[in-house]
């Protein structure tokens, strides 16, 4: 059949690696598609790529460590010499401030899924 005649004319060529076409294969079956043209047209029209910052993961790792820190240096006091209640209140205020950054990041991760 003549390139005048298929509705679609121009040829697109893209190389893969060996494990890239075995992912690609992969996917169209769990999309139920057979057709690796279909397949291939369909994502590069209407698929999307995600890049997500993750600096607030980061920044709240880093508060995680500080607060488990705390925690243990407070632990290790209490064996030791008892514990004072400002340090408790310092605790739950590191806490609080983690669980608020987890809750921001959870947000987030949410709006980022329901795209």
């Amino acid at each position: 059949m003549s390139a005048h005649k298929r509705k679609r004319g121009i040829h697109l060529h893209v190389m893969v690696s060996e494990d890239e076409l075995n992912t690609i294969h992969q996917r169209m079956d769990e999309a139920g598609i057979t057709n690796a043209g279909a397949y291939i047209r369909k994502m590069a029209m209407n698929g999307y790529i995600l890049n997500v910052d993750l600096s607030p993961v980061r920044e709240l790792v880093s508060l995680q460590r500080r607060c488990a820190n705390n925690l243990n240096q407070v632990a290790i006091h209490a064996n030791t010499y008892g514990v004072y209640p400002s340090e408790i209140t310092a605790l739950q205020k590191d806490y609080a401030q983690l669980w608020g950054r987890v809750s921001d990041v959870l947000k987030q991760l949410t709006a980022v899924v329901e795209l």
